[in-house]
């Protein structure tokens, strides 16, 4: 009966021990060397351990293969993942090494591209003026093609630089101021005509204005100012601006010369 105890604390010391943590069976091994039962005890872990270790090497061999097939795939795995390391390492300084290039010829098409920008905006002026200037000239408005020649000559082309257009423009500057003074001439040469065809028209109109009303400017300032407005009434639109201020003032200056006189 004593037998019987015994063998039951001695499973529940065992099954304390597999359960407890290390730290604290300190008591429980003390409790079995208190007792007269430490050799049974022992005998009976021993065959404790025994019993465990066939668990465990009956579960190795079950899992062995496995595990083996798990290590080589592992091992197969290391090896790719070094060769896969090497081919991205060559990879990288292949990068590197070309994206180098690419990334000087980028930067240096960059900077082409901001002096490009820089370069145009100092170039479009010059061309909208020129553009002006030849839309003035082909709408005869010679005066203001004149005031643009000028502004082109002296503020626009110097600040565009040294280039071959800008060249070509000021060396075709005299040509066309010459061609606008020309152009010009010609249309007061024509107006001059036109006004010397209607000359007993324009005499016999300025003559009754003259006689209408004598006492509101001098005579002869105010036969020049009759003069001008009959020529343009006769000439209508072929007498430009330009060509009716010339007119004016001649009248002007033939009148202050008599008055002199």
């Amino acid at each position: 009966m004593a037998s019987l105890e015994t063998a039951a604390e001695h499973e529940r010391i065992l099954r304390e021990i597999e359960s407890t943590d290390t730290n604290c069976i300190g008591p429980t091994l003390r409790s079995v060397y208190d007792g007269q039962e430490h050799g049974l005890f022992m005998e009976k872990l021993d065959a404790r351990i025994r019993n465990h270790d066939r668990e465990i090497e009956k579960m190795c061999n079950h899992h062995f293969q496995g595990f083996v097939d798990s290590i080589t795939e592992l091992l197969k795995v290391r090896g790719e993942a070094q060769k896969l390391k090497s081919q991205v390492t060559e990879t990288n300084r292949h990068l590197q090494e070309n994206g180098k290039e690419e990334l000087r010829q980028c930067r240096v098409q960059q900077r082409n591209i901001a002096t490009t920008i820089d370069k145009l905006t100092h170039c479009l002026p010059v061309l909208e003026m020129y553009s002006r200037l030849q839309e003035q000239m082909k709408a005869k408005r010679y005066y203001p093609a004149l005031r643009t020649l000028e502004q082109l000559e002296q503020t626009c082309l110097p600040k565009a630089g040294q280039y071959r257009f800008c060249s070509i423009m000021a060396e075709n500057i005299p040509k066309l101021r010459i061609q606008i003074r020309d152009t010009a001439m010609s249309q007061l040469r024509d107006f001059l005509e036109s006004i010397r065809k209607h000359s007993d028209k324009i005499g016999e109109t300025a003559m009754k204005q003259v006689h209408k009303h004598p006492e509101t400017l001098g005579l002869t300032e105010f036969t020049a100012c009759v003069c001008v407005r009959v020529c343009v009434l006769l000439c209508g639109s072929t007498a430009s601006k330009q060509v009716r201020w010339l007119v004016k003032e001649h009248a002007h200056t033939h009148a202050r010369t008599k008055m002199c006189v």
